[in-house]
Order: C-alpha cells, then structure tokens, then sequence
C-alpha cells in the first residue's frame, strides 16, 4: 500500500465485519493475497496496514533496545490487539472486539486514508474531531510545513 487516498463512510455489520470500499480496494490490490494487520491507533480508533507496511515497522521495532523500560512499555502497547486480517469472497474483513470497543465502534465508521496505512474510526468520533478545526489552520500548516529546509522540488 502506498500513498492511499480518500475518505470513505461505511457500516460494520452484526458480526463486526466492514466490507472495503471498492474505491479503496482499487489502491491496495496486495491486500487480497498478502492480507492487512489492524491495530490500536494514537488517539480512540483503529489503524489498518497493508502487510508489507507492517512487516516494515516491525522490523523498525525489532531494532529497539528491549532493555530500555520506554522501548518495552511502548513496544507493548502499540502491539497490543495487532490481529491479522483477510479479505473474504466478498471483500469484507472481521474486526476483533475488543479493538472495536477500545475505539468506541458501534456501526457507522469512517476510513480515513493516511499515506500508507488507513485510519478507522467511529463516525460521530471521527466528525466530532474534524469539527474542531483549529482557529487559524493558516497558522498551523505554517508551522508544520512552512519549514524552509522542507522545499519540494516540483515547487
């Protein structure tokens, strides 16, 4: 998966399960053969990376120091409830539980691509967020990105 886009608004169905968006589906054609990991994300929802992604922070993780108590501590936390996904004949994947309730999931979610991996959140969480856009968004993309040393060549 790389550079993913678009924001999709979909339904989990009675048994947890989220069919993936056709539109969505079209970016990330690897996923049928080499399936998906989801995990916990930063804030209260869900992220899902294609499994060359993961493999690829994994290999980022293996290089901590187990031996630093801030490595360990965060090594278990962003590993916790990482479950392996596959896609059915009908293009849905099974949500674990408990990921679910830890992101406050019922049945209205929203996808949300973000470069290499797709953020899922709770429809009413995810609104809630993007409603509290900041006073001078101006100011903050200034900040984030106005960096001189950050040019991009095709500017």
């Amino acid at each position: 998966m790389s550079h993913l886009l678009g924001e999709f608004e979909c339904k989990l169905d009675t048994k947890g399960r989220l069919m993936i968006p056709a539109g969505l589906r079209k970016q990330m054609p690897e996923a049928e053969k080499d399936g998906l990991v989801v995990n916990r994300g930063f804030e209260k929802h869900l992220v899902i990376y294609g499994r060359k992604e993961w493999d690829g922070i994994m290999e980022d993780l293996s290089k901590l120091n187990p031996f630093e108590e801030k490595n360990r501590q965060f090594i278990r936390y962003f590993m916790r409830g990482a479950t392996d996904l596959s896609l059915d004949a009908a293009g849905r994947i099974l949500l674990p539980k408990s990921l679910l309730d830890y992101a406050g999931v019922n049945a209205d979610v929203t996808l949300s691509s973000q470069f290499n991996k797709i953020e899922l959140w709770a429809k009413d969480a995810y609104d809630a967020q993007l409603d509290n856009v900041p006073e001078n968004f101006s100011k903050l993309a200034q900040e984030v990105m106005g960096n001189a040393e950050r040019k991009r060549a095709d500017v």
